[in-house]
């Protein structure tokens, strides 16, 4: 164990978008971001397939002060451009200096006194974000060192994410899991990890089981699908637990999507938090304009994609969907990949392993030689791997939720903030407000509400959530992200209508161009 001095204020924990945002926002504090692979980009780098593209178009998903050198380009850019793009922009803010690769943080020490930290009036005893003196003591691996070096840091930013290092697999009652299973079994995490020689070399003549039907899993299809094409290919079967529903663009009946979500006027027809008496009445009252609006976009997508040929049009609204972002952009090819019998489709709640495959709950039988899961990561176990007792243990809240306070602040752990752990339609755009929310708070430009008070407004969310979506665990706020923001302006001193005239704050998608700092300083 060695015990080393630094200059840093600061410490942030991870180097993917979020973790870049939070440099740049707190560089003046001289930060050390701790990343534990040899380079930058998160899930981008370490979680992507050779086939994965952005989801929204190049605008939407850029820092607001870095557009992108090409943003007019109407192609979705693939996982490698982002990559690019990510290193650009921590080049040209002159963000490597605070970057460490290969040191991953392996656990985390309260300074504080633990009587105190957490139960208090005040968050952080005092509500303020730095007092001065370090709070914690952090645990760090470089390299392929075995020896543990120690950082002291007056606050923390955590910026693990939700996605990648810790894969969410099934659990099987014994006799019914892998271990019965004569073929191979992979998690899509792993799958990422290889090259494109040796995807086709695993999936090529071989049958492939994909269980998931969200993006990872139907990316994956169509790479097995691709590989599989000729005489001697094999179809790809996706076991379906829940239905989703999926879009081919961003256009509706040949609108623009942005007008039913991303615009004041659209998202004033959903429920918002601590939205009071009146706008409660009101939002019930234009429930059936709102229903009508997600059943609009239902009829394009029945009528857009064969759906119901293939059985795959869920029960629930589209808006169920959307507000828990679960809506996912379908590769061009994909149906005609299932057209051409390549992608077939099963449907499951439950299922198990046999010898040579995988059982369905109606007991149907698929033979396979190679079972993928595309189940999803246990980001908020990352967590728990690294935070000390009793914080491990108040990462969520009896609701299944984070309970995080503009999406940033826990109010029961001092001195320490999470960004990266709500979503939105564009991850980037969320956390980087977040992280400029962050800076002004450490600036002492506001002062945060009592713990109780936060607790609150965190229950209350949670509450919209439960009302808007059956999926609300995931802790979405796409459908009243710009209220969200609005709020977080309020506090840094902002004004929160941020378009020019009353026709554009009305109509007019709000994205990062709409937040480039007020105030430089």
């Amino acid at each position: 164990m060695v015990n080393l001095n630094n200059r840093s204020r600061v410490a942030i924990i991870g180097g993917g978008i979020s973790g870049l945002a939070a440099a740049k926002q707190l560089a003046w504090l001289n930060p050390t971001v701790f990343e534990a692979t040899s380079s930058i980009g998160g899930v981008w780098r370490h979680c992507s397939y050779r086939s994965t593209r952005l989801q929204t178009p190049r605008p939407d998903y850029e820092f607001s002060d870095f557009p992108w050198p090409d943003r007019t380009d109407p192609t979705f850019p693939t996982y490698k451009e982002i990559l690019d793009y990510l290193e650009s922009y921590a080049t040209h803010f002159d963000l490597w200096r605070f970057i460490k690769l290969e040191s991953k943080v392996v656990a985390i020490k309260y300074l504080g006194d633990e009587k105190k930290a957490g139960f208090t009036e005040l968050w952080s005893s005092n509500g303020q974000a730095l007092n001065g003196q370090p709070m914690w003591e952090i645990g760090v691996v470089t390299g392929q060192s075995e020896m543990i070096e120690w950082y002291k840091f007056e606050f923390v930013v955590m910026c693990l994410g939700k996605y990648g290092d810790v894969p969410k697999m099934p659990v099987f009652p014994f006799g019914r899991g892998p271990e019965v299973f004569e073929g191979k079994v992979m998690h899509t995490l792993d799958y990422c990890k290889l090259n494109e020689e040796e995807t086709k070399e695993l999936m090529k003549g071989k049958k492939v089981v994909i269980i998931g039907y969200k993006k990872s899993a139907i990316d994956l299809a169509v790479e097995c699908a691709e590989t599989n094409q000729g005489s001697d290919g094999q179809p790809c079967t996706m076991v379906i637990r829940t239905l989703h529903w999926v879009v081919p663009s961003y256009s509706i009946w040949g609108l623009p999507f942005y007008l039913f979500y991303s615009t004041r006027s659209s998202q004033f027809l959903h429920e918002r938090p601590s939205q009071g008496l009146f706008r409660s009445l009101i939002c019930n009252l234009l429930t059936p304009l709102r229903t009508g609006v997600s059943k609009f976009i239902e009829s394009y997508l029945s009528w857009k994609l064969p759906l119901e040929k293939y059985g795959l049009k869920p029960d629930h609204p589209f808006h169920e969907d959307y507000a828990s972002c679960q809506m996912a952009i379908l590769p061009e090819n994909f149906f005609s990949e299932a057209d051409a019998g390549r992608i077939q489709f099963e449907k499951s709640s439950k299922w198990w392993f046999w010898e040579k495959g995988v059982v369905l709950e109606d007991g149907t039988k698929l033979e396979a030689d190679i079972v993928f899961c595309a189940t999803g990561f246990e980001g908020k176990e990352k967590l728990r791997t690294v935070l000390p007792k009793p914080y491990d243990g108040l990462i969520e809240n009896n609701s299944g939720i984070m309970p995080l306070y503009r999406g940033t602040i826990h109010p029961l752990i001092p001195n320490m903030a999470f960004v990266g752990y709500i979503e939105s339609v564009s991850n980037l755009h969320t956390s980087e407000l977040r992280c400029r929310w962050l800076a002004s708070l450490l600036k002492k430009h506001f002062k945060l509400p009592g713990v109780a008070d936060m607790l609150k407004e965190v229950d209350i969310e949670t509450e919209v959530m439960r009302h808007t979506t059956r999926f609300y665990k995931r802790h979405c706020i796409s459908t009243y992200s710009i209220r969200h923001s609005d709020d977080m302006c309020r506090e840094m001193g902002w004004e929160k209508w941020r378009k020019g005239n009353w026709f554009s704050e009305a109509f007019s998608p709000y994205n990062n161009q709409d937040y480039i700092d007020e105030k430089k300083d």
